[in-house]
């Protein structure tokens, strides 16, 4: 529409070459009529006619809703008036006036001001008006505000570099995932772009593996079931799939991982391609196992010492009343059995005794399980229960050939224990010495340090493995690793136990010749 306005002034123009204009268009007629009716018609273009001078000579409506003024504000100014402070001081629209009238036109877009200093973006025609000897006898002007078209262009510019810097960030964002493998697939399932977290989980640079196929990361059964594409045309189905499993590296090794496999479609709903975040999960998973264990173990251990609290429940019953039994054998018949009977009542009762002993140590056993080993703490006098510890096992220690000697510093050494667990203490201690160093010296000696007593139990026997000495307070763990000597294991276990239950330690070294030293650190206070 614009050229055809040009075009129509143009030959306006030639019309009247001889005439003056000095308002509006100076043209009579049928011309006039004409220019008019289209000229007035029009209001998106500013068309207007200048002299030689540039001064403004027509003005239609288009110019006075474009640039504000009405004709009498502006016709006989010089176009200048719409230039920018700018253009106006390097003689900008004077330049084009000679470039139009050099080369027949001219057009350019650029800032123009309207009658109230707002500036607007114009595309501008300017156009030589010849007369009858070829020479410019002044300018048609078209002039349309491109400023909605220029702040539309403007926003996408701005959306399109957004977009672009958006684009790069993300770029940028998944490049720097270390831990997540982040992987685009095209439609057909082949590796499209590659991050730095998949080249560390997977082993593969980049230039290896794109355009290959997803499948390469499965295992070789997998990939022959065709799970592959069954989870690819999921995940186009259902716009997502999600599973764990094992995956293949570079190298050829396992690892357990968790791949999320989704859809990316364009806005018409057609598939791009799929979108794959995969994590490694093998550590996880190994804890995992552990943990399983840990509680399956946890309820066997619950399971074997509710087993252990009500068997041996059970077994005290009758084996008390078979002491009770025993005892009333030997006191009715007494020196009427022959010495041969006498003898072998004397060893069923010792047999049934310490069955009764075996009985008693599982079922402290259940109770420091169940944190229900109560101390009934009175002043004692620790040398005493020493004393008398030694007197009950004396024909234990006579029979394994052990002579026991006691050395304290003092006559007596009190503090507040429980008597009765003080007791089962040191005749586990003293029961292993005899069991493991038959036929040497057993020494038991008693020091003070500060607030604490210290007993050490020194036996001549074989000692204990440096290996086995982290262990041997465990529960069923035997002092050695001798198959012929008795015991179920739980005597240090025990010990342990009721030493830490006065807030004591023990503890056991072996000594540089032979023999194990065993120590026992307590309180004066046990509560």
């Amino acid at each position: 529409m614009r050229t055809a306005i040009v075009s129509m002034l143009t030959d306006l123009d030639r019309q009247q070459t001889d005439e003056s204009v000095t308002s509006r268009v100076d043209v009579s007629g049928v011309a006039r009529s004409t220019f008019q009716s289209v000229v007035e018609s029009i209001e998106a273009y500013a068309i207007l006619m200048l002299d030689r001078e540039g001064r403004v000579q027509t003005w239609n409506a288009g110019a006075e809703l474009i640039k504000g003024y009405a004709a009498q504000e502006i016709v006989g100014r010089k176009s200048e008036v719409f230039y920018t402070t700018e253009d106006r001081d390097r003689r900008h629209a004077d330049e084009l006036l000679e470039r139009a009238a050099r080369d027949g036109r001219v057009e350019e877009e650029g800032w123009r001001v309207r009658k109230n200093g707002q500036r607007f973006w114009a595309d501008v025609v300017i156009t030589a008006r010849l007369g009858a000897s070829q020479e410019v006898v002044g300018f048609t002007k078209v002039t349309r505000d491109l400023s909605e078209r220029r702040d539309a262009e403007a926003q996408r510019r701005r959306r399109d570099e957004e977009l672009l810097r958006s684009e790069e960030r993300f770029r940028l964002l998944v490049d720097a995932v270390k831990d997540h493998a982040i992987v685009m697939l095209d439609p057909s399932g082949r590796v499209a772009t590659w991050n730095s977290g998949a080249a560390r989980l997977k082993g593969y640079e980049a230039d290896e593996i794109i355009g290959r196929h997803v499948s390469c990361f499965r295992l070789a059964e997998e990939v022959r079931s065709g799970k592959c594409e069954a989870e690819l045309a999921t995940a186009a189905r259902d716009g997502r799939s999600e599973e764990e499993s094992w995956r293949l590296r570079k190298d050829g090794s396992r690892f357990w991982a968790n791949v999320v496999l989704s859809a990316v479609r364009d806005a018409t709903g057609a598939l791009l391609g799929f979108a794959t975040v995969t994590r490694d999960l093998t550590e996880r998973r190994r804890l995992d196992e552990e943990r399983l264990g840990r509680v399956a173990a946890e309820e066997m251990t619950r399971l074997k010492d509710e087993f252990l609290s009500i068997a041996s429940h059970e077994l005290k019953t009758p084996l008390t009343a078979l002491q009770i039994e025993i005892q009333s054998l030997q006191r009715r018949l007494g020196e009427s059995l022959n010495a041969q009977l006498r003898d072998r009542v004397a060893r069923v009762s010792r047999s049934v005794g310490r069955l009764a002993s075996l009985v008693d140590s599982l079922l402290d056993v259940t109770r420091i399980e169940a944190g229900k080993v109560v101390l009934k703490v009175e002043p004692v006098d620790l040398r005493e229960v020493l004393a008398h510890v030694i007197e009950s096992l004396r024909a234990t220690a006579i029979n394994a050939g052990c002579h026991v000697t006691l050395t304290t510093q003092d006559d007596a050494v009190h503090g507040q224990w429980d008597r009765l667990r003080l007791e089962q203490i040191f005749s586990n201690l003293l029961a292993n010495a005899f069991k493991y160093g038959s036929g040497q010296p057993v020494g038991i000696s008693v020091a003070r340090s500060r607030a604490d007593v210290i007993v050490e139990v020194v036996d001549g026997g074989p000692g204990i493995p440096d290996q086995d000495l982290a262990r041997i307070f465990g529960r069923f763990e035997r002092a050695a690793t001798i198959r012929h000597q008795a015991g179920l294991g739980l005597g240090l276990y025990l010990c342990r136990n009721l030493v830490e239950a006065h807030h004591g330690e023990i503890a056991v070294r072996n000594l540089q010749q032979t023999g194990a030293c065993f120590t026992v650190r307590l309180p004066t206070r046990a509560s």
